[in-house]
């Protein structure tokens, strides 16, 4: 079995097994709690130059298949397992994960406690990590670490570079790209909406030349704070069109209005995180994948109000505005992986869209 190892920037390293490609991979270092649904958290652009630890000690035992890709390509860094299933049992299983690592030139490390990784992250915070299939001295870490990661540039790599028409027959959507999930343009090709894919930079101008009936804000990689092309787009739009964002869009809407983002400690990500919406005064269980959230108090004076809270926390997962056909959530709900207990929001903003 091939060797590979695991170097945090803390000094501290992790031995275990290497499969797929057998490169050095750098990237931040975070956790996901989600049991199910790896393939779809590996091609979620999102991920982009992250280290992806899953906590569920069993991983690949339903094999991989392409209707599970949340884009075309695998976008995280590096993962890092406890146990690797080499003999996946699944009616709908094409490949083994380690053969879809061999074909996205994916590095895994298994064989790792990842339950002391995860509590070390737990109580230090996510940090830069390096995965390599030899052993490094000082020297050669001192240099890898010394190298920025470069994540004021994600959202503009991740995402459509040219605009795209996804052919409906009802009101039609516009979607600004910064790290675009499948499955949230699933979400409305089965609600049969025209669908218009914007990439990042594009001016609220362009939008509305399209006579789009509304927009759709993405998810996507990075800290919101370096995507100002974005936010400037959106705070042109704020009293011309109803918005509706997801994830990073919430976070992109709400540094648009003026309020503020900080980073997390170790952030949200798995599918099983507790959220209540107030207007519905109901606590629905959703998909997250987020490292950075909404500075609650920077939100006085914006105009837009907190709609959503996380049930662990009480960090903000969403607001509203309370005037303009405007809502953003900081979760999924479009899930994949996770519950679709929110799904309902799609609608919502459809109706917002419709003037009902």
């Amino acid at each position: 079995m091939k060797k590979g190892y695991l170097y945090l920037s803390d000094g501290s390293y992790y031995e275990g097994n290497l499969y797929g490609e057998e490169n050095i991979k750098y990237g931040e270092l975070v956790f996901n709690t989600s049991m199910t649904g790896y393939q779809e958290i590996l091609t979620d652009p999102s991920y982009a130059k992250q280290i992806v630890i899953l906590t569920y000690p069993f991983i690949g035992n339903y094999g991989t298949n392409d209707m599970y890709n949340e884009s075309q390509d695998v976008y995280a860094s590096g993962l890092i397992v406890k146990n690797l299933e080499k003999t996946p049992s699944n009616f709908m299983n094409k490949d083994s994960l380690e053969e879809f690592a061999k074909q996205k030139n994916l590095t895994i490390l298994g064989n790792i406690d990842t339950r002391s990784l995860t509590i070390k992250i737990r109580d230090i915070g996510v940090m830069n990590s390096i995965i390599s299939p030899k052993k490094l001295d000082e020297k050669e870490l001192k240099e890898l670490f010394s190298k920025p990661l470069n994540i004021e540039s994600s959202m503009t790599e991740v995402g459509v570079k040219e605009i795209i028409e996804i052919k409906g027959n009802k009101e039609t959507i516009g979607v600004l790209d910064l790290g675009l999930k499948n499955n949230i343009l699933d979400n409305l090709k089965k609600r049969d909406i025209n669908i218009k894919i914007f990439p990042y930079g594009t001016k609220a101008e362009e939008i509305l030349a399209h006579k789009v009936d509304g927009l759709l804000v993405s998810n996507g990689p990075g800290d919101p704070k370096y995507a100002i092309k974005a936010i400037a787009c959106i705070k042109n739009l704020f009293d011309k069109l109803p918005i509706f964002g997801i994830c990073m869009g919430n976070q992109i809407i709400s540094l648009a209005a003026g309020a503020d983002t900080y980073k997390m400690k170790f952030g949200h990500r798995g599918g099983n995180h507790g959220v209540i919406d107030y207007k519905k005064n109901r606590s629905f269980i959703t998909s997250q994948n987020h490292g950075y959230a909404v500075d609650e108090k920077s939100l006085e004076n914006t105009g837009f109000e907190v709609a959503f809270r996380n049930l662990n926390d009480d960090t903000v997962e969403g607001i509203r505005h309370k005037d303009y056909p405007i809502f953003s959530v900081q979760f999924h709900p479009e899930a994949c992986p996770g519950p679709h207990d929110t799904e309902y929001l799609f609608d919502e903003f459809l109706t917002l869209v419709r003037g009902e």
